[in-house]
């Protein structure tokens, strides 16, 4: 799913346009965030794409969301 990437006052925020939902990062994988999974608020973990660690934020990329714990 597309999503959009941004740094904002209170920390890194994720908004998912089809979703009209926009959740702020509470969990990371690597602190560079690329190339590993980040868990939102609202408990959706996505993998994020390999990417350079000095990409500039705001950005839209393509993350898969894994599946939720039972």
């Amino acid at each position: 799913m597309k999503i959009m990437l941004r740094q904002t006052a209170r920390g890194l925020s994720v908004y998912v346009p089809k979703k009209d939902l926009e959740e702020p990062v509470v969990e990371q994988e690597n602190p560079d965030i690329w190339g590993g999974w980040v868990r939102l608020k609202n408990g959706w973990t996505l993998a994020l794409p390999e990417m350079a660690a000095d990409t500039k934020l705001p950005i839209t990329v393509e993350a898969r969301k894994l599946a939720e714990d039972s």
